[in-house]
């Protein structure tokens, strides 16, 4: 599964940067002439399966931010299982909380029924078309098939080639119950009293489709619609998923999309050329394939599970299973899902900043009655619409009032959400969604906290005890909350600095107390020491990932040290996140190795064969915060410093990279062979200040596309700060250096197990 010699030196990637004779280098891109290359090099990452899968965590899956499909085996059966479930279908109950009565709800799935007994199955998942394609071996012939989530339609279509045995395979479609997924006795989450399921999928046809329409009892439905159209030898199942509330017309919409479908070869076209531009928007490779390879199936997977018009994913994207978590946690899994889009650049898939804007009247509606006049939250869980319903325990927690417990005072999740806000900010510079949409809800973020800070006998600014997710205790000057507040008041003074409200934002920033911390590092708050194992990071935010406190600070470096050795230290409670977490903040402290240490734990105790993750049940966050992690290692731009290769471990002499999107709104193209970064290109789409840390020894040049120098200036610490306006290309080498500066992959470090079931 390495890169062929023939991809490598037949050119790969030509066309995504053009090579360049002498010193006058040359990006011109030429679409379309890099098909090959491309085919060639995401062909190393695609998943295999020579053993069937049995579960999610296993299988392939499909999807389009809001339809996704997962295939396995059914269990106890001869058949293969091809779930159908929806983003946005969802139940409306609020008095029954986002955990029952705004839970996600599940629709069912599709059994594919050969003749004869499965033997053998030959699958791959081609990243490069996002689709699925392979062979079943029965006892009685063999299946051939091909399966696309289409990009653009609410549509799964598969396409099936029998052999003469197997002409008489059957589709059967299995309705789930409409019910909330925490509610299974398995989870042991009992139900609000007088909580019920939903009534009995109605199954019906019409013309050649079936239709299984679910009524739901707070109105409006989800309805399933799919038609079967045999061509010559083949045999296509055309299924799709609409929902509506509070009218009932889905059946009409799934009905129209089914009947409207193309032949599989048509369908797929317009298919393949989104999915093609979407990997061309940037490119990263290093020399370990599976790690190579784990980065492109995140990105696959983050395409296929968000859209930015799309809810923004709960626990475990589109593919609902069943699961104690069917709603949308905004306490660390949102935010951890969509950090992977900023470098990667894809600011399309942005749900969070979509959703935060078109929803913020409700965000006003989760606090207390008493604060709604100036300040807005947001619950522990919502729904697709960022509502708790009513709130409890049982049913979810609800914005908690600093001091008061109950309900726990969970406060700053929408501080933090809007930090993802900010990042598509800084890496777009859109002053729409600054003005728009940031600064006026920050502003309602850190209103909240201005109701409960109070000097104490130290004249500093103190909070009443609040809850560090997920540590179990609250307590006063809570540094989860501290670290956003400081994060939130300092950036309203950078973005907003002429409003009413700015002095009080600058009367908080010299006042307020400082991080409680002893011998351990980093608190969870005053009088509360760390000191049981613990997954959640929400204790050490202000080291990552708001870098309120830095590595480049001599000052904090022996706490962020202690701090994460204490962490780390605890074995027994730590999840995944737990290491994707400690691997950036590895990179910040410029330690590859350990980085490179931690994702190397976090996928030999938690990754699955398909690379999905999961506590309890399915969730998503981990391994997509993990390519968030890889990123670290590769550039950071925090602090408006662009920094290349800061954290990369010695293994990975050999990076390329191109189009890798920064804060500042800068394109960031890079190459590294030998252990030696020996060029980058910069270009700017803003105009915003550059400043570049490239890590090239010796004295550098800096030009612009056709080789003439670009004003620079060398600062004290080494940095160069580039004069490059809107639009405008710097490239840097260093003197007497003739680079190549063409982006291509590069040499494997050796061969690697393909992920999946190989």
């Amino acid at each position: 599964m390495d890169i062929t010699r023939r991809t490598v030196l037949g050119g790969a990637l030509a066309g995504i940067a053009a090579g360049a004779a002498g010193i006058t280098p040359a990006f011109a891109d030429a679409p379309g002439s890099d098909d090959f290359g491309w085919a060639g090099f995401l062909g190393t990452a695609d998943l295999y399966w020579r053993r069937l899968p049995k579960t999610w965590y296993e299988g392939p899956f499909l999807g389009n931010g809001f339809l996704g499909s997962g295939s396995y085996a059914e269990p106890g059966r001869n058949a293969i299982r091809f779930t159908v479930q929806h983003s946005q279908v969802q139940d409306h109950r609020p008095e029954f909380g986002s955990l029952f009565g705004l839970a996600r709800l599940p629709i069912g799935y599709f059994t594919l029924e050969p003749v004869g007994a499965i033997t053998a199955i030959d699958w791959r998942m081609d990243l490069w078309n996002a689709e699925l394609t392979g062979t079943i071996t029965t006892a009685a012939g063999s299946l051939s098939l091909r399966a696309i989530v289409h990009t653009g339609q609410s549509l799964l279509a598969v396409e099936v080639r029998p052999s003469e045995g197997e002409r008489a395979f059957a589709w059967v479609f299995h309705p789930a119950v409409a019910v909330s997924p925490r509610a299974d006795p398995v989870w042991n989450k009992p139900p609000p009293a007088g909580y019920t399921a939903n009534p009995a999928v109605q199954l019906s046809g019409s013309g050649d489709a079936r239709l299984a329409v679910q009524p739901l009892l707070a109105g409006g439905e989800h309805v399933t619609a799919w038609r079967e159209v045999t061509r010559g030898g083949t045999r296509t199942l055309y299924t799709s998923v609409a929902w509506s509330h509070p009218a009932k017309t889905a059946a009409a919409r799934a009905l129209g999309t089914v009947r409207r479908a193309e032949p599989f070869g048509a369908l797929t076209q317009d298919h393949r050329r989104w999915w093609h531009d979407y990997y061309r928007a940037s490119f990263v490779s290093i020399p370990d394939t599976r790690l190579q390879g784990f980065y492109w199936i995140q990105l696959y997977k983050i395409a296929s599970a968000a859209r930015r018009e799309a809810p923004v994913m709960a626990t475990s994207g589109p593919w609902l299973e069943n699961t104690p978590w069917p709603a949308t946690w905004w306490n660390l899994n949102v935010q951890l899902e969509y950090w992977l889009i900023h470098g990667s650049n894809h600011l399309e898939l942005d749900a969070v900043s979509f959703a935060l804007d078109k929803y913020r009247a409700n965000l006003t509606s989760q606090v207390a009655t008493p604060y709604q006049a100036d300040s807005a939250g947001i619950p522990r869980t919502t729904d697709m619409t960022l509502l708790n319903g009513v709130s409890n325990a049982t049913s979810g927690f609800p914005v908690g009032v600093p001091g008061q417990d109950p309900p726990t005072p969970e406060v700053g999740n929408l501080t933090w959400a809007l930090h993802n806000v900010w990042l598509s900010y800084r890496h777009t510079m859109d002053r729409k969604l600054l003005t728009g949409t940031l600064v006026p809800l920050l502003r309602k973020a850190i209103s909240y906290y201005l109701h409960f800070l109070a000097p104490g006998p130290d004249g500093k600014l103190h909070l009443p005890p609040t809850f560090s997710p997920e540590y179990g205790v609250d307590a006063p000057d809570c540094n989860y909350d501290l670290s956003l507040i400081r994060w939130g008041c300092k950036t309203l003074l950078q973005t907003a600095p002429g409003d009413p409200l700015a002095p009080k934002w600058r009367n908080v920033l010299a006042s307020l107390v400082g991080y409680p911390a002893d011998a351990n590092g980093y608190m969870i708050g005053a009088g509360v020491p760390f000191a049981k194992s613990h997954r959640h990071y929400s204790h050490l935010l202000q080291i990552y990932p708001l870098h309120d406190v830095t590595w480049e600070q001599p000052e904090h470096r022996q706490i962020i040290e202690t701090s994460l050795n204490h962490w780390v230290g605890f074995e027994g409670a730590l999840q995944g996140y737990t290491f994707t977490g400690a691997a950036s903040i590895s990179a910040q402290m410029l330690r590859g190795e350990q980085a490179a240490f931690y994702l190397g734990e976090l996928q030999r105790r938690f990754i699955q064969p398909n690379t999905m993750y999961k506590e309890s049940g399915p969730v998503i966050e981990t391994p997509l915060s993990a390519a968030k992690s890889m990123q670290d290692m590769l550039v950071q731009s925090w602090g408006g410093v662009v920094r290349l290769f800061p954290a990369v471990p010695a293994a990975w002499g050999d990076i390329a990279l191109r189009d890798f999107r920064t804060e500042g709104a800068f394109l960031l193209s890079a190459s590294r062979a030998g252990g030696k970064t020996r060029w980058l290109k910069v270009h700017s789409e803003a105009g915003a200040p550059c400043v570049l840390r490239p890590g090239i020894e010796g004295e550098l040049v800096v030009t612009d596309a056709r080789g003439r120098a670009r004003r620079r200036r060398r600062l004290a610490n080494g940095d160069v700060q580039v004069e490059l306006g809107r639009g405008e290309d710097a490239f840097v080498y260093r003197k007497g250096d003739r680079p190549d500066f063409g982006v291509r992959p590069v040499e494997p470090s050796g061969p690697s197990v393909p992920w999946g079931l190989p």
